[in-house]
């Protein structure tokens, strides 16, 4: 509450309590800057060895708190969020600390362990040292081997050694290190990382035409949008109003006329329609339409006649005097051909 003065009383419930919020935050950031700056107070040049008193009369020391100038609510954000990230890195670094001491602790711990059980086997006299010591010491005795292997062998075994090991441990195949199978596991893992390639191959190109598929489909809602032709027209509030009052007609009128529909039923009396009635209807029909076809086949032989029966009579009877004619006009032909290929003619024709 920089903003209000000093001597402004404040008379409204919800600004006291937002002023004394303001004023715990700015106490609790206090308290931390103080915390943070004690060494420096502490620690003055004389203290060091820097110089004598009368140097440390002109030293300037820091303030622990923010001046007035500063005291506003930006500055107040920054600082809490300041002080809430430093103390969750002390935190993390409190956690971190206790973790390492007691790593640090268990490691000591045994540690003296084998060393303890290293003097107590080295104590024992040689009839002591049966079968029951030898399976108790067993893991110390392996201990100093490998220490001995390790320590003998020149610096290529040593880094052969190690990243055998560390090949063992990252497949997850320490408790069996044998060589042969740490090959044949790592060309299995070898195979499935290759494997596991080709499918984010596959996949990135599916992700590829899927983008391009989305492209072209937000394109074409795009001109499906913005497309004239796909535009509604102007007034088609309007012709909607229309057809709504159509409907709305349409629908009252509806009860009106299924009552008339009834009454001409009623006062006609249609009979009920059954499948033996559309058959025989149907088979009537079909008569109907082969008789139809034998009266076309005979009107289409007067096709051309004229409408008038007098005149198509007289047409008719010109039709049958020409038929006459070529009728006789074919006789005499035929009558000639036969005289003329005679053989009797040949033979009266040569006799002179």
């Amino acid at each position: 509450m920089s903003h209000l003065a000093p001597q402004a009383a404040i008379f409204s419930p919800s600004v006291a309590r937002a002023a004394a919020s303001t004023a715990k935050d700015w106490a609790y950031v206090d308290a931390w800057l103080r915390r943070q700056y004690t060494h420096l107070h502490k620690k003055q040049p004389q203290d060091l060895g820097y110089g004598s008193s009368s140097s440390s009369s002109n030293h300037t020391t820091r303030p622990s708190v923010p001046p007035s100038f500063e005291r506003n609510a930006e500055t107040l954000e920054v600082l809490l969020a300041l002080v809430a990230a430093n103390e969750a890195a002390d935190e993390e670094q409190r956690r971190l600390a206790s973790v390492e001491e007691l790593a640090l602790r268990e490691v000591r711990d045994g540690e003296e362990e084998k060393n303890r059980r290293r003097q107590a086997r080295d104590g024992e006299t040689e009839e002591e040292n049966d079968t029951a010591a030898t399976h108790i010491h067993g893991d110390l005795l392996a201990e100093d081997l490998l220490h001995a292997i390790d320590e003998s062998l020149p610096k290529e075994g040593q880094a052969a050694l190690d990243a055998m090991a560390d090949v063992a441990v990252a497949l997850d195949s320490a408790a069996d290190p044998v060589p042969a199978r740490l090959a044949h596991r790592l060309v299995e893992l070898q195979g499935r990382v290759n494997e596991a390639e080709n499918l984010l191959h596959r996949v990135d190109m599916l992700r590829s035409y899927l983008d391009a598929e989305g492209e072209r489909l937000s394109l074409l809602l795009e001109e499906l949008t913005l497309g004239k032709q796909y535009r509604l027209p102007a007034d088609i509030d309007k012709e909607n109003a229309g057809l709504a009052l159509t409907v709305k007609n349409t629908v009252a009128k509806l009860p009106e006329l299924k009552r008339q529909v009834d009454s001409l039923e009623k006062r006609i009396g249609i009979p009920p329609v059954t499948v033996e009635n559309i058959r025989a209807d149907e088979e009537a029909y079909l008569d109907l339409l082969a008789r139809k076809k034998d009266l076309d086949a005979q009107v289409k032989a007067f096709a051309g006649l004229p409408p008038n029966i007098e005149a198509a009579r007289a047409e008719l009877e010109g039709l049958r005097a020409q038929l006459r004619e070529a009728t006789e006009r074919r006789d005499a032909n035929f009558e000639m051909l036969v005289e003329r290929e005679s053989p009797v003619k040949v033979r009266n024709l040569r006799r002179p």
